[in-house]
């Protein structure tokens, strides 16, 4: 009987070994691990000859994972955890980036994005210039109205007033065309040309009007939180606050103020819909909005004006989906020390 040292700890052979015998003893696939003896590797096709003597230090060591080990059988899916839909009044969507139809080289382009960006619902605002390009031709004719449900746009309102109008005429548009965007607005007043930013007093006076009216109010706003309390007291549908300016490319500028929205509006109603619009330039700016906890992201310049905005319209999809999973899945706390991913348990041992 001899006495060798095995991962550390002592172990009794009761007669010399081969490393294969030793290995086969054990029950190990000689494929998934490797040996050491007295600190020097012994290659796989000299385990049969190499003869094992009393004292010796044998390390069997195998390839580990970082973590606890544990296995979630859920990590066996092939397929993402499915996600409940966005919900927006009494519409149902399972996609959570709503695109913009405004800023296109071509009506073509703008419909290969829509397709790209995999978005169920489509802004478009009211007014002759958006409906009818140079040749005539309707952007209506490039919007799969079968597949899309428009969102008629008050965009370029600057007083209540007109916004009311905009929203009236959007639906009577809709209702003709058979389209379920019928009976929701997405509402702009805005303020002033230079900024784009909204006016908050015309903004909560054309959501009290249009709620009377029946309609299911988005409402763009600042990342102000106790406007955006008004705004949903006030009957809004969804409350949508500004990343940053419309069309800065900026992203997400103030995510505290987000986060404080976020809190106020969902608090006793969390599936209140809060989606971030105006201000997303690229990809990561709708992750960031998403991790957030933000329910959507509405966009348009930043695949229209993007230099290859199909490219850019599969980014912001891609972006949508790894921000919401992100967001559900829980990122880890940030903390100031390092935390080893490798387990510290089973290490060869250290050198003397």
């Amino acid at each position: 009987m001899i006495e060798i040292m095995l991962n550390g700890e002592r172990n009794s052979l009761p007669k010399p070994l081969t490393i294969q015998e030793l290995i086969e003893q054990n029950g190990l696939d000689p494929r998934k691990i490797a040996v050491e003896v007295n600190r020097e590797v012994v290659p796989k096709a000299r385990h049969r000859e190499h003869q094992l003597q009393a004292g010796d230090a044998v390390e069997i060591v195998t390839l580990v994972g970082g973590g606890s080990g544990q296995c979630d059988p859920r990590s066996t899916a092939l397929l993402p955890p499915v996600d409940k839909p966005l919900k927006v009044g009494k519409f149902a969507f399972a996609s959570r980036l709503i695109t913009g139809t405004g800023k296109y080289a071509t009506h073509q382009l703008m419909r290969d994005c829509l397709t790209a960006s995999a978005c169920e619902v489509t802004t478009v605002a009211v007014r002759r210039e958006r409906l009818i390009d140079k040749d005539g031709k309707s952007i209506l004719d490039f919007l799969d109205l079968k597949k899309l449900t428009i969102l008629p746009n008050t965009a370029g309102c600057f007083n209540a007033e007109d916004a009311i109008r905009h929203a009236r005429i959007a639906r009577e548009l809709l209702t003709n065309l058979g389209n379920a965007g019928a009976d929701w607005v997405k509402l702009e007043c805005l303020a002033d040309a230079k900024t784009l930013l909204p006016d908050p007093v015309a903004t909560l006076q054309a959501t009290e009007t249009l709620v009377k009216e029946g309609f299911q109010v988005l409402v763009y706003t600042s990342d102000d939180p106790i406007m955006a309390k008004r705004l949903k007291a006030a009957g809004a549908t969804s409350v949508m606050p500004a990343g940053s300016p419309i069309g800065s490319g900026q992203g997400v500028l103030n995510p505290n103020n987000i986060r404080i929205i976020l809190e106020y509006l969902k608090e006793g109603d969390p599936d209140y819909p809060v989606i971030i619009d105006a201000g997303v330039g690229t990809a990561s700016d709708v992750t960031i909005a998403m991790e957030l906890g933000c329910d959507g992201v509405l966009l348009n310049t930043g695949i229209a004006s993007a230099q290859d905005p199909l490219r850019m319209a599969y980014a912001m999809k891609y972006a949508c989906d790894a921000g919401r999973f992100a967001y559900l899945g829980g990122r880890i706390p940030k903390k100031l020390y390092a935390t080893a991913t490798s387990p510290m348990e089973g290490r060869m041992a250290a050198a003397k």
